[in-house]
């Protein structure tokens, strides 16, 4: 038999699917695969290279891209004889999932996974989610709003404000964010992170979720954070959390969100590529996301599964309510030495709205870090 090794990130999202998944191909294909998993901070920042020579199989997300096809330690997945296979999983993609793992010419991996910065409010609390930033200022001056800062999500902070209002960051060039944009964004993040608990600092969206979710707590609103949908999932925790498009700030919807999600890499180290390969394109298929990924907490990267009635049914309506901001996203710098700049970045942002700085010194500082990053 053979044995292959995967590593994802420690959630029931990341880890449950993954396990679920791998035991139906064990018993469809006699390949059996062993997942582990790291924590979320491990998960962003740690070298995928070290990853690459431990396990077959690792899940991604896009922006280390460049990284890693320099590095050499990913195996493309575009392989003769499967473009059908492939013109259906890009024909699948919600918003730019597909083509963000796709650079310099090659398909690194497959969404199996779709994220982007959306909304999250209790329906308990209050009748309907706050469509416009001016009506998320007016729910955390009540104190019922949370917002997570810890890096890098200030950073996605500034970057989907920045798209919302029509001047998205650029991913090349001498700035990231153009000046009089950045002062306009910046003066809107630091008055609502004003108004937030100061440990939002110190907070990603699990730890926001939680204290949503928990028995007792007040917080209707989290405007921009990663959808997470377990917690869209009833019994999943003792408050339930729904989800609807972010608040919009400019003039043209919800657009601009900055992109997340996760895709599946093969390692170009593995032993056994081709069975590496086989599972890549199995488990990112429609008929796999829309069934047995999502049954078991699974996230879908898929369309198939974004509009199953089913899917929404089980997740209160979590897709069709957040599909319009993910189709809208904006995909992030993937270049080599991105990731150094988003870890720098995403660190000066969270400072400096604790220390509620004005918008120069920090917007000058991320434009310097932008043009070291090449």
């Amino acid at each position: 038999m053979t044995r292959l090794k995967g590593m994802t990130w420690s959630h029931p999202r990341g880890f449950d699917p993954m396990v679920a998944c791998a035991a139906i191909w064990a018993e469809k294909t006699g390949v059996q695969i062993d997942w582990e998993k790291r924590s979320l901070q491990d998960f962003e920042s740690f070298p995928v290279e070290e990853l690459a020579r431990a396990y077959d199989l690792i899940v991604i997300d896009h922006p280390h891209v460049g990284q890693i096809t320099d590095e050499g330690c990913l195996a493309a997945l575009d392989v003769p004889g499967r473009e059908a296979e492939r013109a259906a999983l890009a024909a699948g993609s919600v918003g730019a999932s597909y083509p963000s793992y796709f650079w310099r010419g090659h398909q690194w991996a497959f969404p199996i996974d779709a994220a982007t910065q959306v909304l999250a409010w209790r329906p308990d609390l209050i009748d309907a989610p706050p469509t416009t930033w001016a009506a998320v200022i007016d729910l955390a001056r009540q104190g019922r709003v949370l917002l997570p800062l810890r890096p890098p999500h200030s950073l996605m902070c500034l970057y989907t404000l920045a798209g919302n209002i029509g001047a998205p960051c650029t991913v090349e060039g001498d700035t990231l964010i153009n000046p009089a944009t950045g002062a306009e964004v910046w003066d809107m993040l630091r008055e609502l992170a004003a108004l937030v608990d100061p440990a939002c600092a110190g907070w990603d969206p699990i730890a926001v979720f939680e204290e949503m979710a928990r028995p007792g707590s007040q917080i209707a609103c989290a405007p921009l954070i990663y959808g997470y949908v377990n917690y869209a999932i009833p019994g999943f925790r003792p408050n339930l959390i729904r989800f609807a498009d972010m608040p919009v700030a400019g003039g043209k919807g919800p657009v601009g969100s900055a992109l997340g999600g996760t895709g599946i890499a093969v390692s170009a180290f593995s032993a056994a590529k081709e069975a590496a390969i086989n599972f890549a394109y199995w488990i990112a298929s429609g008929e796999v996301q829309r069934g047995p990924f999502a049954a078991a907490g699974g996230q879908p990267g898929h369309a198939a599964a974004w509009e199953d009635a089913a899917v929404n049914a089980a997740t209160s309506d979590f897709y069709r309510a957040t599909r319009a901001t993910l189709e809208g996203a904006w995909l992030r710098p993937r270049h080599n030495g991105y990731m150094a700049l988003q870890e720098a970045a995403s660190q000066r942002i969270t400072a400096g709205l604790a220390a509620g700085e004005p918008a120069a010194p920090v917007i000058d500082e991320i434009n310097r870090l932008f043009r070291e990053s090449f």
